[in-house]
């Protein structure tokens, strides 16, 4: 079945807020077979918003519109759709009911708020519409239904959206598309997307279901398996020889199986399955993977300490880098790496630290060492691993490059070096 997205709302056109909603909405359509062609963004205006809705509906069979429910006076959505589709809105007695309800708890919590008469016109609806009611919000959602066409109207604030989705309308869509889709990811890092391009050629070449789908992120390439199937449990049944056969082929790049875990949490927790503790010395990225690190719950468990010398000052006085190393090979260079990473280590008595030292520009940079020119070094087992990377881009895209494949070296140590405490 065709959908089309519409957000509704002037703020999204200029900027003020991201519309996260289609990203969700379009994976979820793809989870239950929904063919998305297109996605529109129309700002509050009523001759455009109706333009906006008339096409949809004409070219699709299912329209979900976000935003727009409100009980301001731009607030239109609901009763320009109605209009696009020929229904009367009428007052629905149960929605009236939760609104006074919540609108009362709003009032009493705060003696200066007071209900305005503007909040009942979200109990309005179109007659004979489905009302999905707002557990998180005032504003109901509404499906609208007539010669073939189906309107989905859902609040704007995601808070409010997704919770909506999910408990009224994924079933309600999987009644309708007897085709259910199931895609997992496979997450590689270490290697680039061209050399994992190149490895599944053969693979991409004889696909039909499931299909495989590289994505490049920095410093990773993710690899979306899609199966279509009658129910996710033979659409996983597809899935797995496939799988099982990039796991052949990527061995120990492949970082994660689960669409939600990220390079960060899979250092963590190979840090925490080894018993070991971390350091960080960094230079040009700042604390950023310091930043990636902490993001993960837990990884207080194994992460003590981050050391942020910038200065050739900080590198002497905290990681113990020599006077003579910076004077002579400069901060930027193999040997600088290798003492920051020893220094990190026993000034924070961790068992692992990775250290980062680099030129991120935009200015600096020499012809023997152009900007983009980052050295890495891994201290682990009494060992110290140096290796050089080049980046290249403006300055916030070498930091992330750098952090991105700073995580990616430290696994490769722990992979390759790090012996299992008892």
């Amino acid at each position: 079945m065709i959908t089309e997205l519409v957000s509704v709302g002037t703020e999204i056109l200029l900027g003020n807020i991201v519309n996260t909603n289609s990203a969700y909405l379009s994976e979820k359509c793809a989870q239950l077979g929904l063919s998305v062609y297109y996605q529109t963004v129309v700002g509050d205006n009523p001759k455009r918003m109706k333009e906006a809705i008339s096409t949809a509906l004409g070219r699709s069979d299912i329209v979900i519109l976000t935003g727009g429910l409100g009980p301001t006076e731009d607030d239109l959505t609901k009763e320009i759709t109605a209009e696009v589709m020929g229904f009367p809105l009428v007052e629905d007695p149960h929605s009236r009911e939760l609104l006074e309800a919540y609108m009362k708890e709003y009032e009493k919590n705060n003696s200066q708020r007071r209900i305005t008469a503007n909040n009942y016109k979200q109990a309005m609806v179109p007659k004979g519409a489905l009302v999905l009611d707002n557990h998180n919000g005032t504003a109901p959602g509404l499906i609208m239904e007539k010669d073939g066409k189906t309107a989905v109207l859902l609040p704007g604030p995601p808070m409010e959206m997704k919770p909506m989705f999910e408990e009224g309308v994924f079933p309600y869509l999987r009644r309708l598309q007897p085709e259910m889709i199931i895609s997992q990811m496979v997450k590689i890092c270490s290697i680039g997307e061209s050399q994992v391009a190149d490895e599944i050629q053969d693979l991409i070449a004889m696909q039909d279901n499931p299909t495989i789908a590289p994505y490049a992120k920095t410093g990773e390439v993710h690899l979306r398996i899609t199966a279509k199937g009658e129910n996710e449990k033979e659409c996983r049944k597809l899935i797995k020889p496939v799988v099982r056969e990039l796991k052949s082929r990527f061995g120990k790049n492949i970082f994660a199986i689960d669409e939600q875990k990220t390079l960060e949490e899979a250092v963590v927790d190979m840090l925490r399955d080894q018993g070991l503790t971390l350091a960080l010395a960094e230079s040009c990225t700042g604390g950023e993977i310091a930043s990636r690190i902490v993001s993960v719950p837990g990884a207080s468990e194994v992460f003590g300490h981050g050391f942020v010398t910038y200065s050739n000052r900080a590198k002497r006085k905290f990681l113990g880098v020599k006077k003579t190393t910076l004077k002579l090979q400069g901060s930027v260079s193999e040997k600088c790496a290798k003492e920051m990473a020893r220094g990190g280590c026993l000034a924070a008595k961790s068992d692992i630290c990775l250290s980062v030292t680099g030129l991120a520009g935009p200015t600096g940079g020499t012809e023997e060492t152009p900007v983009g020119t980052v050295f890495m070094g891994c201290c682990y087992n009494d060992k110290i691993i140096v290796r050089e990377f080049h980046f290249t881009g403006n300055r916030e895209k070498i930091r992330q490059q750098a952090a991105a494949h700073a995580l990616s070296f430290l696994r490769e140590c722990m992979l390759e070096g790090v012996i299992r405490k008892d």
